[in-house]
């Protein structure tokens, strides 16, 4: 059923005649109401802070925060999403106001929202996530970096030029004439912004509960008030006063440019947010959560709307936030009523607050904001353009938007994006060589029509009767690179001659010549979304897909394997590896690790916890599994595997385990040590090589894999197979979303990043 259909519907042949529509009650869930408490003790201070940064009234923070909440939270197609002034469009909305003015750039904003009303009513919104990924965490970046620049100067008492250059000329004068009290209120802004979210024990986890912002910029302000500082403080002027809307006057093509760099930057960074609203709400356990994905239409135009009545009252562009989005859904939000209500509540202060608003002295402010693009230059952005070879689009992105601007910097990177892609496409290695009388024809890269010339000539070196293999070592094969090697090979086993095509990369592997290099080319399962070969065969009903599942693997598997099967049954199991890891769903082991039949034995549960030994703990099946593979199968290794985003882990961190009562919330019990060290113990807390841990849920995700070691340790026939040196532990985790592996270090402190080659940053890797 629809989500929007009406709970009660009848035939519209019933004798009855149709029901009177029932009445909508507005009824707000307890959950929303303290989610959107949450969320407006964030907005009120970075909604501020961003307008200083731009040089708008102070106002148009408090107008576009309202806005984004009412409008676009009522509007928009992601309900979680909170919408208000965000970082990101800092640089855009300051380059505006310098050039036409602050009523020209309210009209400009009410342009943008009219552009992305067209957008989204020509349904185009998905075009926007085609962008690379390189290219948005390079804009970013950017605008991190000039954000950063600019509030320095607040920050030690000064006042920011408008451009980086200007202001990192200006920046020794600026550091020989600083403001002792306003330098005093930044460094106290910022120790508490990294301070509080850091203070352990059950204290910690009870004040994580109030924002880091809120608390810091109240510290600074009580502090100020307190010392009877004189610094510069928020000035907010009377509503009576507060400037409108005007059309913005200068050339044409110029103003067409500004409009169209506000329209994009709000609207790719409002349809990105929603695509990473939609993931931590998937991955958020309990009941509750809205079911489906955004839509993106939608959202566009309620965005839109909401552009065109924060211009039109004189508050700054609108698009979608992360970081109060992401305190929504953590807040537990279960519908748009949250996002809605943070919009009333900031209405409220803007009314009732300006008092105490006007005590805030404008250097926490900068502070504030200043670490906010310092944290858009993410190292974890950075870690994956280097992964995926896009560095050079990334930097350009970064360099053009900090030197040119926004609009440049983003046309710069997708330039550089492009000829990068066209380079890989272009750059296909094929190699001909004879071994022992095979001719073996290596294709590395993209199989395009670019390549069939000399994809035909290496062919064509094999001679008439000779068996060859064809290795295609890439990810993709166009229809023109298709038909050229499917008729060679007719032609060339017509002549008597014999061809094995395989693939070592992204599902390509080796099968019988009758079935065709498409179907090769395929995901793994047929299940969910994927599309199996042929591609016009209809889904099944989701009752038939373990059998449609079983009937693939009879048909195409088993006679590949049913001679290694055969062996196993006739020698029995000799595996060298105990692997216990999460009963999830997406964690493959036998994907991850490139393992088969025999290799692996595996033992799953929700949260990959291995109870203590003991009685008391009453569970005896992982204890069980641990003896007979470490006494009878003589294993010699027993890696503990945990995963990103686990639910496991994010009910531990937001659940009540007094009386537990239920199963599920029993046998999560044997996870609160690993709760408890990352909370209160003094043991340094393990990370992943080169950042620090994304959030509390992959905190605790890495402790829980180095406490579950220990509870091995504590195991008799672990402990004596350690004692006798046959035996190691690993420590293991894997990023689900980046499909990466990562191996705990001998000191049980830092996971190293496993490499395609398979070595990783410290070797040789011994025992945890």
């Amino acid at each position: 059923m629809s989500a929007c259909a009406p709970l009660h519907t009848q035939h519209p042949h019933s004798p009855h005649g149709p029901r009177p529509a029932p009445r909508r009650r507005f009824r707000v869930e307890g959950a929303d109401l303290s989610a959107s408490l949450a969320v407006f003790l964030i907005a009120l201070p970075l909604s501020l802070g961003i307008a200083l940064a731009t040089g708008a009234p102070l106002q148009a923070g408090l107008v576009a925060a309202a806005v984004g909440g009412l409008v676009a939270g009522r509007l928009g197609g992601s309900p979680l999403q909170v919408s208000g002034p965000a970082a990101g469009l800092t640089v855009v909305t300051a380059d505006l106001i310098h050039r036409y003015g602050w009523q020209a750039t309210c009209g400009i904003t009410v342009l943008a929202g009219l552009a992305q009303l067209g957008l989204g009513s020509l349904r185009v919104a998905g075009g926007a996530l085609a962008v690379s990924p390189a290219v948005v965490h390079g804009m970013l970046a950017g605008i991190g970096v000039t954000i950063a620049v600019a509030q320095v100067h607040i920050v030690l008492g000064g006042s920011p030029d408008s451009s980086v250059l200007a202001n990192l000329r200006a920046l020794p004068a600026q550091l020989a004439h600083l403001h002792p009290g306003a330098v005093s209120m930044s460094a106290l802004t910022l120790a508490l912004l990294l301070a509080w979210p850091r203070i352990p024990g059950r204290a910690g986890r009870l004040t994580r509960r109030i924002p880091a912002a809120l608390v810091a910029v109240a510290g600074a302000t009580a502090t100020a008030a307190l010392t009877a500082l004189s610094l510069p403080r928020v000035d907010l002027p009377s509503w009576r006063s507060h400037a409108l809307a005007s059309l913005p006057e200068g050339p044409v093509l110029g103003v067409a440019a500004a409009v169209l760099t506000t329209t994009l930057v709000c609207s790719v960074q409002s349809l990105l947010g929603a695509v990473a609203v939609d993931k931590l709400v998937a991955g958020r356990p309990g009941p509750g959560a809205p079911v489906g994905r955004s839509d993106l239409d939608r959202e566009l135009l309620g965005q839109g709307a909401a552009n065109i009545v924060s211009g039109a009252l004189g508050g700054l562009p609108v698009a979608g936030v992360a970081v109060r989005s992401s305190a929504n859904v953590n807040s537990g939000a279960v519908s748009r009523n949250s996002t809605m209500l943070h919009g009333v509540f900031v209405v409220v202060a803007a009314l009732l607050m300006v008092p105490l608003l006007e005590r805030i002295p404008l250097a926490s402010l900068a502070a504030l904001v200043m670490a906010v693009g310092i944290q858009m230059v993410s190292l974890h952005h950075i870690r994956s353009v280097t992964r995926h070879r896009e560095v050079p689009v990334y930097a350009a992105t970064t360099l053009g938007v900090v030197f040119l601007g926004v609009l440049e910097g983003v046309a710069l990177g997708v330039a550089v994006a492009v000829a990068l892609a066209l380079r890989r496409l272009a750059r296909t290695r094929i190699t001909h060589e004879e071994k022992e009388g095979v001719h073996h024809v290596h294709v590395r890269g993209q199989l395009t029509f670019l390549a069939v010339p000399r994809l035909s000539r290496a062919l064509h070196l094999v001679p008439q009767g000779a068996h060859a293999v064809v290795e295609l070592d890439g990810s993709f094969m166009d229809h023109a690179a298709y038909e050229s090697l499917q008729d060679w090979q007719s032609a060339h086993t017509a002549r008597g001659g014999s061809t094995e095509l395989t693939g070592r990369r992204n599902g390509v592997r080796t099968t019988d010549p009758a079935t065709s290099a498409a179907c090769r080319c395929r995901p793994w399962t047929p299940w969910r979304n994927h599309r199996a070969c042929p591609p016009q065969a209809p889904a099944a009903p989701v009752a038939h897909e373990l059998a449609r599942g079983i009937g693939s693997f009879q048909r195409n598997t088993a006679p590949l394997v049913r001679k290694e099967l055969a062996r196993l049954a006739r020698e029995g199991q000799r595996p060298s590896q105990l692997f216990l890891t999460c009963a999830d769903s997406r964690l493959v082991t036998s994907m991850i690790t490139s393992s088969g039949p025999g290799d692996l034995f595996v033992v799953r549960n929700v949260g990959n916890l291995v109870p203590p030994p003991g009685e008391e703990h009453g569970d005896d099946s992982v204890a069980a599994a641990i003896e007979y593979a470490v006494e009878v199968l003589g294993v010699r290794s027993v890696t503990v595997c945990g995963h990103s985003g686990c639910g496991a882990m994010q009910a531990l961190l937001g659940t009540e385990h007094e009386g537990a009562a239920t199963p599920l919330k029993r046998w999560l019990g044997h996870g609160l040590p690993s709760l408890e060290r990352m909370g209160g113990d003094r043991r340094p807390r393990p990370r992943l090589a080169g950042r620090a841990p994304a959030d509390a849920v992959e905190q605790l995700c890495l402790t829980n894999v180095v406490q579950q070691l220990e509870h091995l340790r504590a195991h008799a026939p672990v402990a004596r197979a350690l004692a006798a040196g046959a035996l190691e532990l690993h420590g293991m985790y894997f990023h689900v979303g980046e499909a990466q592996a990562y191996l705990l270090d001998r000191t049980g402190r830092v996971f190293e990043d496993v490499k395609e080659d398979g070595s990783a940053a410290e070797e040789p890797r011994g025992p945890v």
